[in-house]
């Protein structure tokens, strides 16, 4: 089974092919990703409508290569998955009207994919883990620890009260004078500063619950910066290194407490942790996590760097699982702005509900 998966949700324009071969393994055997960089960097951000038109331009071409990248052609897919949401309604559409458009042509079917769930799955992608596994899933909008019990079984046991952290980390990068993406380079400048000069804030430690806060974090670095000013590099970087220290501990002690629920609930003979979305291809967090897991007996799981980030072969892979189920969208579905993998639980700020409430 071959799937085409396209990812257009937010400022990266993704094609990927996946596909089972005959001994019953995944590979990706094309894939491509083209970055905006450059269209949004004088903005400090992504401009919604810029996004949507430069995925519009970009889309068909990236697919064709994608096709000959495989050596195969259009017609030797069995399904396309597009993801349908979360994200920027503008992108999401040409995602979406662009895979229905080969799917009804080639009278394939369509699979409406969620975002999120791609980050879910990757571990089985890579790793070939077995259900059920607890998962971090720490991208740009979203910071949740979720129960991933099955293909479409999806249990939250915490989430974000307010800033995720993938925001966190961006808005730390330009508080200090950073370029974006955020991330990557507040993890470039901590490699040279000193974790131990500032005590920067574990907000909620000691609470009696799970869920995660960042923005009493987000204000303690901003006046630590405003007491340094004028900053020099330094300053920058022990800053840097001090966030990321935090940061970690936070992790690691709500991973630590999840895994204890989990256990619980799930007393299998293998635990596995996943780390997975954009803020997951930080080193330092995953070698904490890394060190959590070895000391608890655990698994610890993390997808290669390439495929933390926003990319089409996790869409790919989720839309192969679901075909496999004998699954399809129909061809009326429309994109969700907002899409939590779990729709049950309360909703709380960043459990990406609208009008959620802490």
């Amino acid at each position: 089974m071959r799937i085409l998966g396209i990812e257009t949700s937010c400022d990266e324009t993704a094609a990927a092919i996946v596909e089972r071969n005959k001994d019953g393994r995944p590979e990706i055997i094309g894939q491509n990703v083209l970055s905006q960089f450059e269209d949004h960097q004088e903005f400090g951000g992504v401009v919604p409508e810029i996004a949507a038109r430069a995925h519009l331009t970009a889309l068909d071409h990236l697919i064709i290569k994608t096709i000959k990248d495989a050596q195969i052609k259009l017609s030797d897919l069995d399904a396309v998955a597009a993801t349908t949401g979360p994200g920027l309604v503008g992108g999401l559409i040409v995602g979406m009207m662009t895979a229905k458009a080969i799917a009804a042509t080639n009278n394939i079917p369509f699979l409406a994919i969620n975002h999120l769930e791609g980050h879910a799955l990757t571990a089985r992608l890579t790793h070939n883990i077995e259900f059920p596994y607890l998962l971090l899933l720490v991208s740009g909008g979203h910071t949740q620890i979720l129960c991933v019990n099955g293909l479409g079984k999806y249990h939250r046991l915490a989430t974000t009260i307010d800033d995720a952290l993938g925001e966190a980390f961006d808005k730390t990068a330009k508080l200090l004078g950073l370029p974006q993406p955020g991330g990557p380079n507040v993890e470039l400048a901590a490699k040279n500063g000193d974790p131990k000069r500032f005590r920067f804030p574990r907000p909620l430690q000691g609470k009696d619950t799970l869920n995660m806060s960042f923005s009493g974090l987000k204000t303690s670095v901003r006046q630590q910066a405003e007491k340094l000013a004028p900053l020099s590099k330094q300053d920058v970087a022990d800053i840097c290194a001090c966030f990321q220290i935090a940061v970690s501990a936070v992790l690691v002690n709500r991973c630590k407490r999840a895994m204890q629920e989990f256990s619980k609930s799930n007393p299998v003979s293998s635990q596995t942790l996943v780390a997975a979305g954009g803020v997951a291809a930080n080193q330092h967090i995953r070698t904490a996590l890394k060190d959590l897991c070895q000391g608890e007996d655990w698994n610890f799981v993390a997808p290669p760097l390439a495929l933390c980030s926003d990319n089409a072969a996790m869409i790919a892979w989720a839309g192969l699982e679901r075909a496999e189920r004998g699954e399809s969208s129909p061809m009326n579905i429309a994109p969700r702005s907002r899409w939590p993998l779990d729709e049950i639980s309360e909703s709380v700020i960043g459990s990406g509900r609208k009008g959620a409430k802490a």
